[in-house]
């Protein structure tokens, strides 16, 4: 079978990883290796892929789970990026202070260099979940991680993030084009359709493309979408773990903002609550 051709620049190849994660992580570590393979064959210059890709449990992820950045998982991540030029973001989990976990998501680059560690600021405290009993939150004043990609800047968010449009307005004031939310969005009444709803409003918003990647299995809703910054959805999956690939056009990222120039006729600013 011949490779896929590679993108036509300016557009970025983006491969969404919505994959099903346990609380093996050896096993989760083999299945991030097969999706850089697939990333790789697809000649992707991304490999987005969800919260918690580094283990999971539905009923809570706690200090259990965590390893440092240093540690397999982190490691195998830039041991990837390098071999195969893929950049990729992931959800992971980081030792926090005392019996506390930090929910985190990482930044490698196609070289293999951490870029950077986004610490998930607003815990999921909600809908009968308590994050905080198990994680520590990030600093909601920490810079925010956006990374270059192929003539892209990416900004990252994660998960119930979505839910607060300050955040996503933040990494946008920080230079992203586009917004990568990778998630382990709990499944319940109407969450999968809040889901869909929200990243199509942080893509309106913010005249940003959004890449939405969910987890897919048991107690998530998966259905990872990607959605331009016009609003419409130009990909969307059910959910099935499944691996896809999109481009998204640079040029027409910044002809949605010429058109609509919501971002420089606002006049308030983002700043961090104390």
């Amino acid at each position: 079978m011949s490779r896929p051709e590679p993108p036509l620049r300016p557009a970025v190849r983006i491969t969404v990883g919505q994959v099903s994660v346990s609380d093996d992580r050896a096993a989760n570590r083999q299945l991030v290796a097969e999706a850089f393979a697939v990333a790789a064959q697809r000649r992707s210059d991304l490999l987005v892929l969800p919260e918690y890709a580094s283990a999971f449990d539905k009923h809570g992820v706690g200090k259990a789970y965590a390893e440092p950045l240093g540690g397999p998982f982190v490691s195998l991540l830039r041991e990837r990026a390098a071999a195969t030029g893929v950049a990729v973001i992931a959800g992971t989990v980081l030792p926090g202070a005392g019996d506390l976990a930090v929910n985190a998501v990482v930044a490698v680059d196609g070289s293999g260099e951490l870029v950077g560690v986004y610490r998930k600021v607003h815990l999921y405290d909600a809908f009968g979940h308590r994050e905080s009993d198990r994680l520590e939150a990030g600093p909601a004043d920490a810079p925010p991680l956006v990374m270059d990609v192929a003539g892209v800047r990416f900004g990252v968010l994660t998960c119930y993030d979505l839910r607060f449009p300050e955040s996503a307005r933040r990494v946008v004031d920080a230079g992203a084009d586009a917004l990568v939310v990778p998630a382990a969005w709990a499944d319940g009444e109407l969450k999968a359709m809040h889901w869909r709803t929200l990243a199509i409003a942080r893509a309106i918003e913010n005249t940003s493309a959004v890449v939405a990647v969910g987890q897919a299995g048991d107690g998530v809703v998966g259905r990872s979408v990607v959605v331009g910054p016009d609003g419409v959805v130009g990909l969307e999956l059910d959910e099935q773990p499944g691996l896809r690939t999109v481009d998204l056009d640079a040029e027409a990222l910044a002809a949605v903002r010429d058109r609509n120039p919501s971002l420089a006729n606002r006049r308030y600013r983002v700043v961090p609550k104390d």
